[in-house]
C-alpha cells in the first residue's frame, strides 16, 4: 500500500473484508490536530485488485471537525489511463494508489477530526478494492 513520507501526521488504512466494499461499511479516520499554522498533503490512499472493473472510483468523504460541523465532498479516484493502463503502483494482482486529494491543507481547527470514507459507485457490493486509507503529511 502507498504510505506517507517520514513527515506524516496521519498514516492509517482499513482492509475491505474479501475484497467487496458494501456500501454499508463505511471506514473512519480519527485524526487528532495540534498544528494549525502548518500545511499538509492530503492524500486517499487505495489498493484494488486488477480485475476491479472500472478505471475509477467514486468516494463520498464526511467530515466532522472539532467543533461539531460537518461537510460532504464527492471524490473521483482515478485508477487508469485513457487507453486502459493501470496507474498507481503495483504487485502482482494487486494495484495501489495514492490519490492527492489536497497539496497545501490547513486545518482551521485544533482538535479531533473524523472523517469517514463511503463508497458511491451505485453498487450495494464493490467487488475489487481491498484497502482504503488515509495519509497526512506535512508539508
Amino acid at each position: 500500500m502507498a504510505s506517507c513520507s517520514n513527515n506524516k501526521l496521519y498514516d492509517e488504512s482499513v482492509v475491505i473484508p474479501n475484497a467487496v466494499w458494501d456500501n454499508e461499511n463505511i471506514p473512519f479516520f480519527n485524526v487528532t490536530v495540534d498544528d494549525t499554522l502548518a500545511e499538509y498533503a492530503f492524500y486517499l490512499n487505495i489498493r484494488h485488485l486488477e480485475n476491479y472493473r472500472y478505471s475509477n472510483l467514486y468516494v463520498f468523504m464526511h467530515t466532522v471537525f472539532p467543533n461539531g460541523n460537518i461537510t460532504h465532498d464527492t471524490i473521483e479516484c482515478v485508477f487508469a489511463m485513457p487507453d486502459g493502463r493501470w496507474m498507481g503502483k503495483g504487485s502482482g494482482t494487486m494495484r495501489s494508489a495514492k490519490v492527492l486529494l489536497n497539496p497545501t491543507l490547513r486545518f482551521p481547527l485544533r482538535g479531533d477530526y473524523h472523517f469517514e470514507i463511503e463508497q458511491a459507485m451505485r453498487e450495494k457490493e464493490l467487488k475489487g478494492i481491498t484497502d482504503i486509507g488515509l495519509c497526512i503529511e506535512k508539508q
